[in-house]
């Protein structure tokens, strides 16, 4: 087996890789992308952190490939739909840094408030400027952490610690477990206006890309301090720019941005105000350690037909079984990111239930692969098949699985019910079709629909069932020059609300789509990412 380590990890693990009988290890560190190309060629594994860009390219040159390790959280360089049609597993580290990480974000978060690294560079300039370093307390100033996860766990708890006040922004934070974090959940915008200190750690995604924007910082207090070691992108770097120059911002602290590494030419760096450092997020001894030796152990066992753990995009079994239940990871995906999307935000509970084959195949992975696709776009760590269920159990939603041995309308048929905390409840359902066992949406909400799951856009919509309202619909959907796939239309009853199911072969503007949630016949309008 030959092993590229492309991006630098700890020792321990490169020493780990080296004896393993049989193992290969090339390390080539700080290669370009066409350097890159040509060292995949023959490789079995490649080991990256944060550097390497894994794309579609380098898969493509890799047919030997069977596993991308990446000895960090988040995959955001690595091409994983791509890896996914390959049958390239992609791992990752889930909790190695996340100490590491809220470490450095309470360490940018006390620069924001005592100016030290201006005070150290002062000192060695051979300056003594006590009177123009002054600072504030953390004690007693109100601490908004958008995005609850792990990390943000962590982080709240160091706040406490400081005699902080701690509200949270996460849409799927129950009452019950920000009770228990003693943190009070709060509304993006009751966060953002009340806030001292802001700190993000969302995963980015096309829904976060931007969260903080020149909007965001306009409902702000004056003064307010921002940071972000989670992703860059979820703040607007121009807009930051702007809310430093106009004072709204008063100090920020950045691991993290748009492009990296950091433009010499960033405005920036000409703030004196604000701390940067080089994505230094898992950059500790113990962290390295621990990720490096982690990814080594998890990427070997998988080379060697072992159990699959960590994976971002399989679940924890043997490739033997992997290849059978496969087609049904992928609709257990795709209908739970589905349920996701068409819900409220504040979930307690789903309620999985199988019918027919589907019974005879290995639930635990199916219920995990429903879990994953739920949290694919909320969540605010990389959920994948190993930690799903410890992120729900750590936002408070409930999980029920059920095998019906009732008659159904189909061989096979998995049903999602999605309860929220206010007592309503969504529901969809789906099947595989076909020899190519192409997922399929075949009920939502009470009413029999079908449309295809694969990769896409689908527009939903509920409206009055009255003559001419699927014209209206297609007809404004023509002005973004949108290509209609399929459609689906299902009623309970004349006269009464009527479901559309759209596939599109691409997204729609947000003036479409307001355009079309204004027609009078139209109750409710949504778009479903998969």
């Amino acid at each position: 087996m030959k092993i590229l380590i492309a991006d630098k990890i700890s020792p321990k693990g490169v020493e780990f890789f080296r004896n393993q009988s049989g193992f290969e290890v090339v390390e080539a560190y700080n290669s370009s992308p066409a350097q890159i190309l040509d060292l995949v060629k023959d490789v079995n594994a490649i080991i990256v952190r944060s550097e390497t860009k894994i794309t579609a390219e380098v898969l493509e040159a890799a047919p030997n490939l069977k596993v991308v390790g990446r000895a960090g959280v988040g995959v955001d360089n690595v091409d994983v739909e791509a890896a996914t049609e390959k049958g390239v597993v992609v791992m990752n580290t889930p909790s190695g840094n996340t100490i590491a990480t809220a470490e450095l974000t309470f360490t940018h978060m006390l620069c924001g408030a005592r100016p030290v690294p201006q005070a150290a560079a002062s000192m060695k300039a051979g300056d003594w400027a006590r009177k123009s370093l002054s600072g504030e307390e953390l004690f007693k100033k109100k601490l908004g952490i958008i995005g609850m996860g792990r990390i943000g766990g962590e982080v709240a708890k160091r706040a406490q610690a400081f005699g902080m006040s701690v509200i949270a922004y996460d849409p799927y934070l129950v009452p019950s477990r920000a009770k228990a974090m003693e943190v009070e959940s709060v509304g993006m915008d009751q966060l953002l206006a009340e806030a001292d200190y802001i700190t993000v750690h969302m995963p980015l995604t096309e829904s976060t890309k931007y969260l903080i924007d020149e909007k965001a910082f306009d409902k702000m207090k004056e003064g307010v301090r921002i940071f972000n070691c989670a992703r860059g992108g979820l703040i607007k770097e121009s807009a930051l720019i702007d809310a430093l120059k106009n004072g709204k911002v008063a100090a920020a602290g950045l691991d993290v941005y748009e492009e990296e590494p950091l433009p010499a030419e960033s405005e920036l760096r000409q703030f004196d105000q604000v701390s940067l450092t080089p994505h230094l997020g898992a950059s500790t001894k113990e962290a390295q350690e621990s990720v490096g030796l982690e990814i080594a152990e998890a990427v070997t066992e998988t080379l060697a037909g072992g159990v699959i753990n960590n994976a971002v995009n399989m679940p924890s079994i043997d490739s033997q079984t992997l290849e059978r239940i496969g087609p049904y990871l992928e609709l257990g995906a795709k209908l739970g990111t589905f349920i996701q999307q068409i819900s409220p935000t504040h979930i307690k509970k789903l309620h999985i239930t199988y019918w027919g084959k589907v019974m005879d195949l290995d639930a635990n992975s199916l219920t995990r692969s429903i879990l994953k696709g739920f949290l694919q776009q909320i969540s605010g760590e990389s959920a994948n098949f190993v930690n799903a269920l410890v992120i729900f159990e750590r936002l408070g939603i409930e999980v029920e699985v059920t095998k019906s041995s009732q008659q159904s309308d189909y061989s096979e048929l998995v049903q999602i019910e999605a309860h929220s905390v206010e007592g309503g409840v969504s529901s969809i359902s789906g099947t595989l079709i076909g020899t190519a066992n192409n997922p399929r949406l075949v009920g939502m909400n009470g009413r029999e629909v079908e449309a295809n799951l694969n990769k896409g856009i689908v527009l939903v919509v509920e409206n009055r069932d009255e003559p001419g309202v699927v014209g209206q619909i297609g007809t404004i959907i023509a002005k973004d020059k949108v290509n209609i796939a399929t459609i689906s239309m299902s009623r309970i009853e004349v006269g009464g609300v009527a479901l559309t199911v759209v596939n599109l072969d691409s997204s729609l503007s947000e003036k479409v789509m307001q355009e079309i949630a204004s027609q009078d016949a139209i109750e409710r309008v949504l778009l479903v990412r998969l």
